[in-house]
């Protein structure tokens, strides 16, 4: 047998194999992923201490409400534009988010008036996907930098957002 011979032997019972038995076991996974950006439709992110927390974005309405330095409750609207949108879905997937728990607490009761507290909830036309995070959470560093990275961002498209529609008006 020659050598090229040998080289397409191979190639068919090896690598031919492996890539039918890939598009096989992982193209249902991927056409039936829960969290898929064309399904989806909005988020919710609050924040503060307390049960109440009086800051809050609903992408859905543009409702955006915080309570500002000399704890004035500022009311407005800032729309994200769709690549926002796309940007915080695609973060949250590289991220793991959907992979959270629920609750990331450590001892502190969520209730608690002295911790911040951070809830984040997607919304897809099949599912949603909400997480609770507790400011004081020390239990795994790693769930806990890649919760505050998701906070950063989307604390960070929202003022960027929101200074873009301050100099419009």
């Amino acid at each position: 047998m020659s050598t090229r011979a040998k080289k397409i032997f191979l190639f068919l019972t090896i690598v031919v194999p492996f890539l039918a038995y890939c598009v096989i076991y992982y193209r249902p996974i991927l056409k039936n992923a829960p969290f898929k950006s064309a399904e989806f439709e909005s988020f919710q992110y609050k924040w503060g201490t307390g049960p109440v927390l009086e800051n809050s974005y609903d992408s859905a309405t543009g409702t955006y409400q915080y309570l500002d330095g000399k704890d004035s409750l500022i009311k407005t609207n800032v729309k994200l534009r769709e690549n926002d949108i796309i940007y915080l879905h695609s973060k949250a997937s590289e991220l793991g988010f959907w992979n959270f728990p629920e609750i990331i607490a450590g001892s502190t009761d969520l209730k608690s008036d002295k911790v911040l507290r951070y809830e984040l909830q997607f919304n897809y036309k099949k599912k949603s996907k909400k997480v609770i995070f507790l400011s004081d959470y020390n239990e795994i560093p790693k769930l806990r930098d890649l919760a505050l990275q998701m906070k950063t961002l989307v604390e960070k498209t929202l003022n960027d957002a929101e200074d873009r529609y301050g100099k419009k008006n």
